[in-house]
C-alpha cells in the first residue's frame, strides 16, 4: 500500500527558500511517476513539478521553472521539491502524488500525501 507524507512547509518571507520532502512507503515498482502539485483557496489543484522516478526526466510548470528543483532519493524513497525566489502567489498547500506517466492534471494520480502548507509573506 502506497503512503505519503510530505514536510517542510512553514512561513518564509518573499525571495525566500523552502524544501518541502515528501516520505513515500510502498513504492515497488520503479516505473513510475512523482509529482508535487499545490492548492490555493478558491482554486484548483495545480501541477507544479513532476519526475519520472526511475530515469529522474523532470518537468515544471512554466510558473516555477527555474525557481524550483524536484529530485528524490531513490534509495530512501524521498521526494524533494527545493523553492527558491519564493512569490506571495506560491503560497498554498502543496501535495506530493503518484501517478503511472507525466500528467499536468492530477486526475490520473491515484495517491496522494495529506499536504503541507506554504505561506508567503510579501
Amino acid at each position: 500500500q502506497v503512503q505519503l507524507a510530505e514536510s517542510g512547509g512553514g512561513l518564509v518571507q518573499a525571495g525566500g527558500s523552502l524544501r518541502l520532502s515528501c516520505a513515500a512507503s510502498g513504492l515497488t515498482f520503479s516505473s513510475h511517476f512523482m509529482g508535487w502539485f499545490r492548492q490555493a483557496p478558491g482554486k484548483e489543484r495545480e501541477f507544479v513539478a513532476g519526475i519520472r522516478w526511475g530515469y529522474g526526466s523532470t518537468y515544471y510548470a512554466d510558473s516555477v521553472r527555474g525557481r524550483f528543483t524536484i529530485s528524490r532519493d531513490r534509495a530512501e524513497n524521498m521526494l524533494f521539491l527545493d523553492m527558491n525566489s519564493l512569490k506571495p502567489e506560491d503560497a498554498a498547500v502543496y501535495y506530493c502524488a503518484k501517478g503511472n506517466e507525466y500528467s499536468t492534471s492530477p486526475t490520473p494520480y491515484r495517491h496522494w500525501g495529506q499536504g503541507t502548507q506554504v505561506t508567503v509573506s510579501s
